[in-house]
């Protein structure tokens, strides 16, 4: 089979696509037919050795995946051959034409919605929407009426966190660098926009809010961004790191959260389907059943190739995405 191989952490440029032994599924595990890879920032991350999560090499990247199943393995009793589903391996194994992942991290796509969603829907609900479900839901505990800030507003999971939002009631107000950007987040829902490139951004966010600030802000940006909110928040408000896509982990001047009485909360998606599978999976159902009410869907930016999954990864690391990217088996192209 085809797969693209991580041989030793480095520039995305060294990847290799490449003709590898087809794997057997071992205890607990099935091996799938993958149909689309979604494509997200950590992907990109994993590569270079600058994640969090630091597998042994080589490995093929690529955490999140829609396919079929191809073969069981032994144990394996609530799945069938042929069955649709969509797969999360936390950190490795989707940009392959097959890929083995435990039987626990799959999740069959319920009768309900699998004639509407499309591979490519399916391969990218799970990370970015799932990431930001739970940010605001178990960790922010966003309530209807409250006023959410989210930054980077046009890319894969600040896109997710404008819908949910707006399914939880809240009022959205989307932070992008560009008009261009601020118009699909304006299509996604959003109520407000802020544009952080051509004004003060801790001014504008306290002039959309009446002065009293962000009930909760999402931040998958930090640097700069993250540095600007710490000082828009209201009273008992949430600021949520999500990532560091600017490329600088900010550090966070302590006095500002005890003046103002509002609580920096981290949100870590991998770690929260490890410790909470059940609450994780009721999650997913409410993701599936807002996807076939179009309270939220998935805005695919570009689909590439396997060959070219370089590609898709240094569109992804450059912020150059609106919505997501997915990568598909050269051949189901």
């Amino acid at each position: 089979m085809k797969a693209v191989v991580c041989e030793e952490f480095g520039p995305i440029e060294t990847l290799a696509y490449k003709e590898i032994d087809l794997p057997e599924p071992g205890k607990g595990e099935v091996r799938v037919n993958v149909k689309a890879t979604g494509v997200n920032f950590p992907d990109g991350l994993l590569v270079q050795g600058l994640y969090q999560v630091k597998p042994e090499r080589p490995f093929i990247p690529g955490m999140e995946f829609c396919g079929e199943v191809d073969a069981l393995g032994e144990g394996v009793k609530h799945l069938k051959v042929g069955q649709r589903l969509i797969c999360t391996s936390q950190s490795y194994g989707g940009f392959a034409e097959q890929a083995i992942v435990n039987s626990r991290m799959v999740m069959p796509i319920p009768e309900t919605v699998s004639d509407v969603m499309s591979d490519v829907d399916a391969a990218n609900l799970m990370c970015a929407h799932g990431t930001a479900h739970h940010a605001l839901k178990q960790r922010a505990q966003l309530k209807k009426g409250e006023t959410l800030v989210v930054l980077g507003a046009a890319g894969g999971t600040g896109l997710a966190a404008v819908q949910i939002g707006k399914a939880l009631g809240a009022k959205v107000i989307a932070v992008c660098s560009s008009d261009e950007k601020l118009a699909i987040a304006k299509e996604n829902g959003a109520d407000e926009l802020i544009n952080y490139s051509s004004g003060d951004l801790k001014e504008a966010i306290k002039s959309a809010t009446g002065g009293k600030g962000a009930n909760v802000v999402y931040d998958p940006v930090g640097g700069d961004a993250f540095d600007a909110c710490t000082r828009a928040m209201a009273r008992n408000g949430r600021l949520l790191v999500v990532g560091f896509a600017s490329g600088r982990i900010p550090s966070l001047p302590v006095n500002l959260t005890l003046v103002k009485e509002y609580s920096v909360i981290g949100v870590f998606w991998g770690s929260f389907v490890m410790h909470e599978p059940m609450v994780f999976l009721q999650n997913m159902q409410e993701l599936f059943a807002w996807y076939k009410d179009k309270q939220v869907s998935l805005v695919i930016d570009e689909v590439f190739p396997l060959s070219k999954t370089q590609d898709a990864l240094a569109k992804v690391l450059n912020r150059k995405v609106k919505g997501k990217v997915v990568v598909v088996p050269d051949d189901l192209i």
